[in-house]
């Protein structure tokens, strides 16, 4: 009878065990159009193939070695990149711990004295034991005071019935999961702001090389202009505006120049470095940043953006809290084994069949009036929960939201370069028309220096837009959650 009683004992917290309370994550809807607004036209020229372009590495997408090797370095170097290392490293031991918690817990104590106070019945003190515990003779006193000695390991262990600690694992779980995440975004931020950075420093050089180009060009003009005063042909004014219009070419210089420095610090701080002068031999001329990759459909941002993936492991600690909190309103029950040695005299303290003692336990307990506590804390867990819900739509919207403008942004600022382009051919002619003129006398200083002008701001506007076609680029490629990648995965 007895053994049939602990097996339907042992069979009912089984199925107690099996029973989880809370509810399963499931992703929410989104609601994700079919395909990003404002695509069509890319997609039916620059973007023409069938690979993504969240796929593919930033090695292969930006085909340029200087630019890669400093992402490489950035990666290495880069403060955020180590401190976002150490997160993932104190999740992970989170996770470990939710792990462990199924496991009993041991305890030992191998030395402990107290002094104890008892009262007993003496008539048989004739045993063994009352005469090791009492050797000096019969006690006066039915209550005595002697020190013990014990040694002691004990264990305890709490069967998971309502899923707590199985809820704390997928908690913890998707913490781990979510720093991962939080490294991706990081990288992918890291790697865009380093490409933005190189592209301005090359945007800086190839409109130093203009600024400089078209101060010769002015120098040039004044000694003309100062020769045909010498002859009489020009007056004082002629050379005042001209040495004017020099001094204006030359002052952009070290306006570039300082701004190509501040860039350089801003990359070396990228890099984890201190400033100092970096070497760059690339053109902005030379880069090649066409790919023929599509964009993929808006449902790939869950899995390609860092930032909506974070979001949705948030979503999913969350839900696992509301099933914690729930379970703990719930009974609990810790299974306790304690053995080891006990004994008034210290001499025998370590026989273990005189001293030995095994105890096993089994505590239920049930929280009956905890101020509200525990339902306070199961009801903040279901608000979290819908919080956690609408931030991940949110950042779903927003990532779509990007991609589209992105797309925009890139088709537009490819035609306003292709109008520029045919500007700056436009107003070069003009500018080496006009000084062929003003050479034979066929054209005045004024009509000279305006055309410089009109040249020089329009291919420095060229050179910008360049520059700004690649940033979209660029964008485009982080808002569809690319830069985290690996070898295409």
């Amino acid at each position: 009878m007895n053994h049939a009683k602990k097996i339907v004992y042992l069979f009912l917290i089984l199925v107690a065990a099996s029973c989880k309370v809370g509810e399963n994550y499931t992703r929410p809807e989104t609601n994700l159009p079919d395909e990003f607004y404002g695509s069509d036209k890319l997609q039916d020229s620059v973007f023409v193939g069938d690979k993504p372009i969240a796929t593919i590495n930033w090695e292969e997408f930006f085909q340029d070695s200087m630019l890669n090797s400093l992402i490489d370095s950035a990666l290495v170097g880069n403060f955020d990149m180590q401190k976002t290392a150490k997160q993932i490293e104190i999740a992970n031991e989170s996770f470990l711990q939710s792990k462990a918690n199924f496991l009993p817990s041991l305890n030992s104590n191998p030395a402990r004295f107290t002094r104890e106070y008892y009262s007993g019945n003496f008539n048989n003190y004739g045993s063994n034991r009352s005469r090791r515990n009492h050797p000096d003779g019969v006690p006066n006193t039915l209550y005595t005071e002697n020190l013990a000695y014990a040694v002691t390991l004990q264990a305890s262990w709490e069967i998971d019935i309502w899923g707590k600690l199985r809820w704390q694992k997928e908690a913890a779980q998707a913490k781990y999961m979510q720093t991962q995440e939080f490294r991706k975004a990081v990288q992918t931020a890291l790697v865009s702001e380093i490409a933005s950075t190189y592209f301005n420093i090359l945007m800086l050089k190839s409109q130093l090389t203009v600024a400089q180009r078209n101060y010769d060009l002015s120098k040039n003009t004044l000694r003309i202009v100062e020769l045909q005063y010498d002859a009489g042909e020009n007056t004082s004014l002629a050379i005042q505006q001209t040495k004017s219009q020099m001094l204006r070419a030359k002052a952009l210089i070290p306006q570039l120049e300082k701004a190509y420095t501040i860039q350089e610090n801003r990359l070396n701080n990228l890099l984890g470095k201190n400033p100092g002068a970096l070497e760059f031999k690339g053109l902005l001329d030379q880069l090649a940043l066409d790919h023929e990759y599509t964009t993929g459909v808006p449902i790939e941002l869950i899995q390609n953006r860092p930032d909506v993936a974070a979001s949705e492991y948030e979503l999913i600690a969350t839900n696992a809290r509301v099933g914690i909190t729930k379970a703990m309103k719930y009974p609990s029950l810790t299974i306790s084994a304690g053995a080891g040695l006990n004994s008034m005299a210290f001499g025998s303290v370590f026989d273990p069949v005189g001293s030995g003692f095994a105890l096993l336990n089994g505590a239920l307990f049930q929280p009956i009036f905890q101020n509200r506590k525990l339902k306070t804390n199961h009801r903040i867990a279901i608000k979290q929960r819908e919080i956690a819900e609408l931030d991940f739509r949110d950042k779903v919207n927003t990532a779509v939201m990007e991609v589209s403008s992105a797309l925009v942004n890139m088709e537009k600022l490819q035609e306003e370069y292709e109008i520029a382009q045919e500007r700056m051919r436009t107003t070069t002619k003009g500018m080496t028309d006009a000084f062929l003129l003003f050479e034979s006398g066929f054209a005045n200083y004024l009509e000279i220096i305006n055309a410089q002008e009109d040249a020089l701001q329009n291919q420095l506007e060229v050179v910008q837009l360049k520059m700004q076609l690649a940033l979209a680029k660029v964008e485009l490629y982080r808002s569809l959650g690319g830069g985290w990648q690996v070898n295409g995965n």
